[in-house]
């Protein structure tokens, strides 16, 4: 088939890889235009860019993309393929190919439409996530959905190896279902609107740590912040963020929440809501690099004392 392709992050990679090794034929791919990134704000370009870069296909970077709608259906595809591509998509394209525009999106539909589907279902505690390949439509995420695959969450995961084995699960299912949309064979459900739940993108405030919730539910905030956002608490008027962590099954019912209760090379444990702690193992002080717990109480952490609140007078 022809196709355009529209994606933006490392998500969309494996699943634009597959669309070329499977000999379709990519008339563009349409990405985020390149963004200043890091301390010294260089333009950076997005994987999908660089992607599409090395295998030679043609790249367009629209800031918005009813200013290129022209341009983005000429000449026309059978088929428009989407993943995280960051902007929704004008009414004019929507209808323009005759396979229609499919998304695949990052969750089990209508469980958490949005933007940050992974994050969520973490942060949540799921035990499951997956893949849904929906046809796009005005609203979002809404659309009727072509097929599923379910991916298990274990505890140790992170937002970083869920994205990883979402994307390659995203391309392979995407790679099965494809011939029955060529055939005009594929089967679309409704989702069912009694069951929709969302999964905006994250603001500053949701990556603040709240001690006072259970230590389950710190655990997972950090490691649905892991590698990015990344969870942060207020440590000497400065944010320390916390890259990982696990969960001490000794109780401190006694304790308040986000007191440190012991330090060693092991961890620093802090207090939670339900009595429980939280053992610090990977953190990044302010204007410093991430490192191992250890590292950090011998050095740029010799402060930290047991009694210590951390969180104390914490704003946005």
């Amino acid at each position: 088939m022809k196709i355009v392709f529209m994606g933006t992050p490392d998500f969309a990679v494996p699943i634009l890889r597959m669309l070329v090794e499977e000999g379709h034929t990519i008339l563009k791919v349409l990405t985020q235009p390149d963004r200043p990134k890091g301390r010294k704000r260089t333009l950076t370009k997005s994987p999908v860019k660089e992607e599409a870069e090395r295998l030679n296909l043609h790249v367009l970077q629209p800031e918005k993309l009813r200013s290129a709608v022209e341009e983005t259906l000429q000449p026309q595809p059978d088929l428009i393929v989407t993943a995280a591509y960051g902007q929704l998509l004008p009414e004019s394209i929507l209808q323009a190919p005759p396979f229609g525009c499919v998304n695949v999106h990052a969750s089990l539909l209508p469980k958490y439409r949005g933007g940050a589907p992974i994050h969520q279902a973490i942060i949540d505690g799921e035990k499951e996530t997956g893949v849904t390949l929906m046809y796009m439509v005005k609203q979002l995420d809404a659309g009727d959905m072509l097929a599923q695959v379910k991916v298990p969450i274990e505890h140790t995961d992170t937002v970083g190896t869920m994205h990883t084995k979402l994307s390659e699960a995203g391309a392979e299912l995407l790679r099965n279902t494809l011939p029955a949309i060529e055939e005009n064979t594929v089967t679309s459900v409704p989702q069912d609107e009694n069951h929709v739940t969302f999964a905006p993108n994250l603001s500053r405030g949701r990556e603040r740590i709240e001690w006072g919730k259970s230590a389950e539910a710190v655990y997972n905030q950090i490691r649905g912040m892991n590698p990015w956002p990344v969870a942060f608490t207020n440590w000497n008027e400065d944010r320390l963020k916390i890259w990982s962590a696990s969960i001490e099954n000794e109780q401190y019912r006694s304790k308040t929440p986000g007191e440190i209760v012991r330090i060693s090379n092991e961890g620093v444990v802090v207090a939670c809501g339900d009595g429980y702690g939280i053992i610090m193992q990977e953190v990044q002080p302010a204007g410093k690099k991430k490192m191992d717990i250890r590292d950090f109480i011998h050095g740029r952490g010799q402060s930290l004392t047991v009694g210590e609140v951390l969180g104390n007078g914490e704003s946005d």
